[in-house]
């Protein structure tokens, strides 16, 4: 052990957190930046990479000032992020072409329907990148920006533009701009990487019409990223650990092994199910992805994972746009003012349906209004929709898999909340765990770096670390559970 603390770097859709975790895998402190989201159009959704950086690597510069650290205080740097959302940028000059496409952007899905109208095409993608062809990953967005930035695509073939998810943005820009590199679970989701083989495949960059020079090498999640080097930030700290915010929070929630399952409750909801070294191939709309290891694990590990596109974002929604409630804690007020919704759904098909219905050009709907209605049964409506994605979630993922989800770890912020945690249980008719610290996501991306550099032992050390705050076991009858899972399929059937 080299230093006091772990730095954990959380680039989420919204914000950026820097997280200070000590030995004992507690949050000492955390420093967050907000950052202005983008709507050019409707379906369209941009951010700028310099507010990611400055976000970033600001909120980084105030923790380390706010605690008076020095390089020697800290091990190691951990870095976590948004996975699918795309930045092409000049080598030369460090400058974005355009602002970043994010993941939940649907501008590309004309390209999708283009050049995967052939089965062949779709077969080929799902073979060997596991994953739906869908505009949520990073291979269309890549196209779209070489075809529609002027000038982009003379400049990609003359080997001066570099493409990375959003931990790729971040490592260049700490190090200097001296390393060009993600690791595997980022690159296991742009369409573009063979999660078998272990390398980006050539059919598909040319299908996609994407310069190979272009992407960053890719290393396993656990292991070693380069220094810092940027200013004022204490140059020398090693960055040794990153990951997808999925599979870090899967490795956060000490879900190591095959049959361990977690749903995360952030902007979108996404249930990851450890499938050890195994690849599971969905018949039920789910991707196979690549978890991330522990440095002394030698062969790759998978998960299957089911996304929802909506869930926080549901949630901030009702604040922003409608004022039904002013703070998330207030939904939870008010769905507990209520027995029931009274027969409203809503269906938060904002930018489609994602697994494991795949509906692109599905769109928002509140289902069952009568004059009765308030705001209080929007509110429950919107938390009981949650609910129920991750419902469909889990279905489609036992049916893959062979088995039940018997216990489910959650974490991320919409997990505070109790009336949404005890009713997915009863909808699920699964117990469920939450811990005590419920920032899954950073604690993942702090494990995999602290290991790499020595600050954690092994992975046995950080099961001894976990505790639980709360189990919610179901309450609901199972009939009832049955009667109001009948409603959200007929409203799903009439919105797609």
């Amino acid at each position: 052990m080299t230093g006091k603390y772990v730095i954990s770097l959380d680039q989420g859709t919204t914000s950026s957190r820097s997280v200070l975790i000590d030995h004992e895998g507690r949050s000492v402190d955390s420093i967050q930046r907000k950052f202005p989201q983008i709507y050019p159009q409707p379906g369209w959704v941009e951010q700028n990479p310099q507010e990611i950086i400055f976000s970033q690597l600001g909120s980084m510069t105030d923790l380390i000032t706010c605690h008076a650290l020095e390089a020697k205080d800290i091990d190691s740097i951990g870095i976590t992020n948004q996975r699918e959302t795309t930045i092409v940028w000049d080598r030369e000059t460090g400058r974005p072409i355009a602002n970043a496409i994010v993941w939940q952007c649907r501008r590309t899905a004309p390209i999708i329907a283009d050049l995967c109208s052939d089965l062949a095409v779709c077969d080929r993608i799902e073979l060997v990148t596991g994953l739906h062809p869908d505009a949520y990953f990073s291979a269309s967005k890549i196209k779209w920006l070489l075809d529609n930035v002027p000038g982009a695509r003379k400049l990609a073939e003359e080997g001066q533009l570099l493409f990375g998810t959003v931990d790729c943005w971040l490592i260049w820009n700490l190090t200097g701009r001296k390393v060009h590199a993600t690791d595997v679970t980022n690159a296991s989701r742009t369409m573009l990487y063979d999660i078998y083989k272990g390398c980006w495949d050539k059919s598909l960059l040319e299908l996609f019409d994407i310069p190979e020079h272009m992407m960053p090498e890719v290393r396993p999640s656990a292991s070693f990223f380069g220094e810092t080097d940027y200013p004022n930030i204490p140059a020398g700290i090693p960055i040794c650990g990153v990951a997808g915010d999925q599979q870090a929070a899967l490795f956060g929630q000490c879900c190591f092994e095959a049959g361990q399952a977690k749903n995360t409750y952030g902007t979108g909801c996404f249930l990851l199910l450890h499938t050890g070294d195994t690849p599971v191939t969905s018949r039920n709309g789910l991707v196979t992805t690549i978890a991330a290891s522990a440095p002394n694990v030698t062969h790759t590990e998978y998960a299957l994972e089911g996304s929802v596109f909506m869930a926080g974002a549901l949630i901030q929604w009702l604040i922003d746009e409608l004022g039904i409630a002013q703070t998330p804690a207030e939904t939870q007020q008010l769905a507990e003012s209520i027995p029931d919704t009274g027969g409203v759904y809503i269906v938060p098909a904002f930018t489609g349906l994602g697994a494991p219905h795949w509906e692109p050009d599905a769109r928002g709907a509140i289902y069952g209004l009568t004059r009765g209605a308030g705001r209080a049964h929007i509110a429950r409506a919107a938390l009981e929709a949650l609910a129920y994605q991750v419902y469909d979630l889990a279905v489609a993922m036992q049916a893959d898999a062979g088995l039940k989800i018997r216990q489910l770890n959650v974490d991320g912020g919409a997990s505070a909340n109790d009336f949404l945690m005890q009713f997915q249980s009863d909808i699920l008719q699964t117990q469920i765990h939450r811990p005590m610290n419920i920032e899954s996501t950073a604690l993942g991306a702090a494990y995999l770096a602290g290991l790499t550099n020595g600050f954690w032992n092994g992975t046995e050390e950080l099961r001894a670390m976990r505790t639980t705050d709360s189990v919610f076991d179901a309450q609901m009858r199972p009939a009832y559970a049955n009667e109001l899972l009948r409603g959200w399929r007929e409203a799903v059937r009439r919105t797609c």
